[in-house]
């Protein structure tokens, strides 16, 4: 079973660059993409229908902003939005997906803002979600999270992380806030793959960083004990290109 997570950043912006084609090339079995920027009546799901994929969308409610979306060709049990909390649940954050024998969420957590005024939004967002999975897990629950965390965890996970100490997605609470779902049952199934690997899945459009590799590791996998033990490899498509972040497939057995 192959899950790839990609943030868009904009479905329709991507249609345009037609950067689901590599999906014909590497195939999935399901597809979660964050930041779709877009309402329901404005997404042409006849490329995925042909695919053979099943699209689930989840916009947010201001027009042009946030969203997200899963598409699947192993049909979940269920599929849930959100979490029960408004002022999140209103963003389009979060698709819940349950299969058999495990939960996945798909996820665009918050950004912090250039001002830092969205960073106690982001936290509370961490917050709302690890309590939400717990209870999940306390159920005997397998989970998943998936998506765009909009926070590089350690030093090795941003070309430039001295000069960016005072910035959003590497502030220290931020960081702590990916060390309490580490303690609570979950893990980074790409660091404990490749604990000394650089790999980045997001890049500026600016300074030609892409083009030079300065980048940040902000698109994850956190999976639960019983998921570590199913996974093949995590791979890092850096040369699928259509975004200012790249796709990343979680491979099963």
């Amino acid at each position: 079973m192959k899950i790839t997570t990609w943030n868009v950043n904009g479905i329709r912006a991507a249609f345009g660059k037609n950067a689901f084609e590599w999906l014909c090339d590497y195939p999935s079995d399901v597809v979660c993409l964050q930041e779709i920027k877009a309402k329901i009546d404005q997404i042409d799901s006849s490329l995925f229908e042909s695919m053979g994929f099943q699209c689930f969308w989840n916009p947010a409610e201001r027009p042009g902003y946030s969203g997200t979306g899963t598409i699947y060709k192993l049909k979940p049990l269920n599929t849930s939005f959100g979490m029960g909390v408004e002022q999140f649940d209103s963003e389009g954050r979060i698709i819940q997906s349950s299969f058999p024998d495990f939960e996945l969420f798909n996820v665009y957590f918050p950004n912090g803002g250039q001002e830092l005024e969205r960073v106690p939004y982001k936290l509370d967002f961490y917050d709302n979600l690890l309590n939400y999975c717990k209870k999940l897990m306390e159920s005997g629950k397998e989970i998943i999270i998936t998506g765009d965390f909009n926070t590089a965890h350690k030093e090795i996970d941003l070309k430039n992380p001295k000069a960016n100490q005072k910035n959003t997605g590497f502030l220290l609470e931020e960081r702590l806030w990916v060390d309490r779902y580490l303690d609570n049952g979950f893990s980074d199934i790409f660091r404990r793959l490749y604990p000394e690997e650089i790999k980045y899945t997001w890049w500026t459009y600016r300074f030609n960083a892409r083009k030079n590799n300065v980048g940040w590791r902000i698109d994850y996998f956190l999976v639960t004990e019983g998921i570590i033990k199913r996974t093949k490899d995590v791979v890092t498509h850096s040369e699928i290109m259509g975004s200012d972040h790249c796709p990343v497939t979680l491979v099963l057995e």
